[in-house]
């Protein structure tokens, strides 16, 4: 079984610190929270110690993983011609969840970058993530704790139950942080190309982004020319429960056979029979139990989920993003 670190008083955090730090050293893995989702982590220097990321997860090779920074101060030491606009926006979001594709340093390994010559980078903002990231030194290349494809892991109990058999998981250490606050992965930028473009919409609204900017980003989903870049989180089935899962309208989950869970933005009606989850009304507050509720309901035993569709505004676009993944047809096709 992995081992599990529960840091609850200072003291107890600066030992937590210390023991990932020398995991990370010899070329472990450790789960650590962030305020996005728990990460798997390994010295992303030590390209042996990131295969064993990808192993862990089932993760395909050439994808890409974000390397979470002590602070901002390093950002050197993994990417060349960073740009003015990359200090400004982190300046404004760092920490925070705001991960940049910038170009690629000599000295990153490609087995980080999935073969690409740029590198994804972000300060985490997360006192147990710091913390350890300041007692390593260096890089962390961080995907989510989970098996790839499947839903994130936002308590440290998601990871257990996610990775304790996976292979090396009876070597993982998990520090166990609490829930995470943000609950969806971070906004991935593109500042590679001639405009900075949204690659994956997070709690980093692309306003706010253009605020700081001062330039307009492209939405989330576009394509732009000379910026094939992949990026974490972007296949079009991902994020996904076990249970087969579909989109359907507002209020038709109403009409859900007894053996079929429903996910909504309301109470189900008098009289419902099935598993029902409901989220907040609030993209904020729906983005951090998002995953959670996802999770209870995939231990329902229901022949499918069905997901009923949040409104189509900015403000939802995260949300509505790791919906639409999830539910990507392949997911009926296919299974998880």
């Amino acid at each position: 079984m992995p081992r599990r670190l529960v840091p609850r008083t200072d003291a107890e955090l600066a030992t937590a610190a210390a023991v990932a730090a020398e995991v990370w050293r010899g070329g472990g893995l450790v789960a650590f929270p962030t305020e996005t989702v728990y990460g798997l982590g390994a010295a992303a220097r030590d390209a042996a110690a990131v295969a064993k990321v990808f192993r862990a997860k089932g993760r395909p090779s050439d994808h890409p993983l974000i390397v979470h920074l002590p602070d901002v101060g390093a950002l050197e030491r993994w990417a060349v011609d960073v740009p003015p606009v990359a200090w400004s926006l982190a300046r404004a979001f760092w920490p925070g969840p705001l991960t940049m594709v910038l170009r690629r340093h000599p000295a990153v390994p490609y087995a980080v970058t999935g073969g690409q010559a740029t590198v994804a980078v972000r300060v985490p903002n997360h006192p147990v993530a710091l913390a350890l990231l300041r007692a390593f030194g260096d890089g962390v290349a961080a995907p989510s704790a989970n098996r790839f494809g499947h839903l994130s892991p936002t308590r440290a109990q998601d990871v257990l139950d996610d990775l304790s058999d996976a292979p090396g998981g009876d070597e993982l250490l998990v520090v166990d942080g609490g829930a995470c606050d943000v609950g969806i992965e971070s906004t991935i930028v593109d500042l590679t190309g001639e405009h900075p473009l949204v690659r994956r919409p997070g709690h980093v609204a692309e306003a706010a982004l253009a605020a700081v900017a001062g330039e307009a980003f492209a939405a989330a989903g576009a394509a732009a020319a000379g910026q094939d870049v992949r990026v974490p989180g972007a296949l079009a089935r991902h994020y996904a429960p076990r249970t087969p899962a579909r989109r359907v309208a507002a209020g038709e989950g109403d009409r859900a056979a007894p053996d079929v869970a429903v996910l909504a933005r309301r109470t189900p009606p008098a009289g419902h029979v099935g598993a029902w989850a409901t989220l907040p009304d609030d993209p904020t507050a729906a983005a951090t139990v998002l995953y959670a509720s996802l999770r209870a309901l995939d231990t329902e035993g229901a022949r499918e989920v069905w997901v009923e569709d949040v409104p189509d505004t900015a403000a939802w676009r995260a949300v509505a993003d790791r919906l639409a993944r999830a539910t990507h047809p392949t997911n009926l096709e296919e299974g998880p």
